[in-house]
């Protein structure tokens, strides 16, 4: 995206941080979110097909709602993964939800990891929560099958944020004693709440000014930061046909109107968004928006465009002079970024792995990571690389296993994994070099 505000970085106003810290005082040691809770007992069910003849399955749901899943290899290596998964998913949890993200995940169960992974007690957002109940799956293994000799905990995506979360606030127990060995982030949405969806906002100020149907004049007018109106039910159907109606994104260029292809052109350039991803992204500036401002905000307004320069366009001074504004309230701000903001104070070794070609979260998420890391001075706990891949939910089977591998090697005693060190363990591990594709971080 092409956006300036004032030096090209993303400031923090004094009173938001003083409001954030004011939030942090009163939340109490052990919040809601955190208590334990009962678990129904764990009953057998069917592996994905993948898995079948390889793990045994088993699932059960917590005290707190949350509809858990665990594999285990016949063949175990002792060590389990727990899984942070993506999103938000914004309906309600269901028996059997976790099967997509553990037959995404399924070269780690097929390599001898134990895996077990949350649907969350809830859907919508919440990264406290969701760290919360991805320790307490965690902690339910443990109390059914024994503490392994390793524990590791992975996010990818949205869950990236929630495996980062869990690990500041979940780490270690009230003696000490690590709940984790280490920790591995892959696409992760690293920069936190508060820096990581104001490129979504900026897109629904974009689209609305050139489209004009995401409300329609003779709709109700609302502001958009907001998503949608609480009671709205607009489909991601109806919203892609608007989508389409105003820049003829489903259909082939030579179809488009001269209009809808100029507006179309507009957008992509201002926002840097890609034309396959804009659907997705408006989606969530729309749907997910609605959960965050209205159910976890209190209504408030978390994002700003107040100061931004739009560019870019075949006529940036009319779409800055034309754009809808809006200015965040510091209570939201401070909200988000006591749920969601990082604060780089690690304690296990950490790698950030990210895809060059993410469409959804910038590879830059990492690099923002590392430095919150660097400020709470924890460096030496964090490792990052990237891989030439283009994909943002699920990435190679020879990316994971390389980046578990690397990870076992530096529990073991070996240096931090680098690139290099990936790439050559992975080239001798696998019979097609190609599939290995890990490069030095951004």
């Amino acid at each position: 995206m092409q956006r300036v505000d004032g030096d090209g970085r993303w400031r923090i106003r004094l009173g938001i941080v003083a409001a954030a810290a004011m939030l942090a005082a009163a939340a109490s040691a052990q919040s809601p979110e955190q208590s334990a809770a009962p678990v129904t007992a764990f009953r057998d069910v069917a592996c994905p097909d993948v898995l079948r003849t390889v793990a045994t399955c088993h699932a059960a749901r917590d005290g707190n709602g949350a509809w858990l899943l665990a594999a285990i290899p016949h063949d175990w290596n002792r060590s389990l993964i727990v899984h942070a998964h993506g999103g938000p998913r914004l309906s309600k949890p269901r028996d059997g939800d976790s099967a997509e993200d553990l037959e995404r995940f399924a070269v780690m169960v097929r390599a001898g990891y134990a895996w077990i992974g949350s649907t969350y007690r809830r859907g919508g957002y919440g990264v406290r929560m969701a760290a919360a109940d991805v320790d307490h799956s965690r902690a339910l293994f443990w109390a059914r099958w024994g503490r392994p000799q390793r524990t590791l905990l992975h996010g990818q995506s949205w869950g990236g944020n929630v495996a980062a979360k869990a690990a500041e606030l979940h780490a270690l127990d009230i003696d000490g004693r690590r709940n984790y060995d280490a920790v591995l982030l892959t696409n992760g949405v690293l920069y936190g709440g508060t820096r990581a969806y104001g490129f979504r906002a900026d897109l629904r100020a974009v689209y609305q000014y050139y489209c004009r149907n995401h409300p329609r004049a003779d709709e109700l007018q609302y502001p958009l930061w907001q998503g949608l109106p609480a009671d709205a039910r607009m489909t991601r159907d109806e919203l892609r046909n608007r989508v389409d109606d105003c820049t003829g994104i489903d259909r082939v260029p030579g179809k488009r109107t001269p209009q809808q292809a100029a507006r179309l052109r507009d957008i992509l350039a201002v926002t840097g968004i890609e034309q396959k991803q804009l659907v997705a992204h408006l989606a969530w500036a729309t749907f997910h928006f609605r959960d965050l401002v209205q159910l976890r905000l209190d209504g408030r307004n978390p994002f700003d465009n107040g100061n931004t320069v739009y560019r870019g366009s075949q006529d940036d001074s009319a779409l800055n002079a034309g754009i809808q504004r809006f200015t965040a309230d510091p209570e939201a701000v401070a909200k988000l970024a006591y749920d969601a903001d990082l604060s780089g104070l690690i304690v296990l070794p950490t790698l950030a792995l990210h895809a060059r070609g993410d469409p959804v979260v910038s590879v830059q998420a990492d690099a923002a990571y590392a430095h919150i890391v660097q400020v709470a001075g924890r460096s030496a706990l964090l490792a990052r690389v990237t891989t030439d891949e283009n994909d943002h939910s699920r990435l190679r089977d020879a990316t994971y296993l390389g980046a578990l591998r690397g990870l076992e090697s530096w529990l073991e005693g070996a240096s931090p994994p680098t690139a290099a060190s990936l790439q050559a363990g992975c080239i001798a591990s696998t019979q097609s070099s190609a599939e290995c594709r890990f490069l030095p971080p951004l």
